[in-house]
């Protein structure tokens, strides 16, 4: 089975309609029906949460994050244990012109050897590096 690694942008679009959400609705509909596997990192989902409490309060943030709760999304910690996440995100850091959450998105990506998925593009830094499913 196949890994995927979703960026924030790609649940940001869904939740704000915009027009790749239906794109995005196939890959949690075909995650939920086995045909692969979605990851995000817990920084990521930590800017969804940022970005939705800035603009829509509270509430909004906590319904955002009822409803990613239920989505075929595996949450991956940044904690000791995957300190080769954290390394990888520092090196990207480093190198790249990137916001450092989106460093730990790339650097789960890499380190999984899974298809990225974004329409951010911030991440044109690391399409050697990565195989990137854009959504457009």
């Amino acid at each position: 089975m196949a890994t995927k690694v979703l960026d924030s942008w790609a649940l940001i679009a869904l939740f704000n309609e915009e027009p790749v959400a239906e794109q995005v609705e196939k890959l949690l509909h075909a995650a939920t029906a086995g045909r692969h596997t979605l990851l995000m990192s817990v920084v990521n989902w930590g800017e969804i949460y940022y970005t939705t409490l800035r603009r829509g309060g509270e509430s909004a943030a906590k319904s955002i994050a009822s409803d990613i709760a239920q989505m075929p999304i595996t949450l991956v910690p940044v904690d000791s244990a995957n300190l080769d996440l954290v390394r990888q995100a520092a090196i990207f850091k480093a190198t790249k012109k990137m916001s450092y959450a989106d460093c730990f998105a790339a650097a789960l990506a890499k380190l999984r050897r899974a298809e990225f998925v974004t329409g951010d593009s911030e991440f044109k830094a690391v399409e050697r590096e990565l195989k990137i499913a854009w959504l457009r």
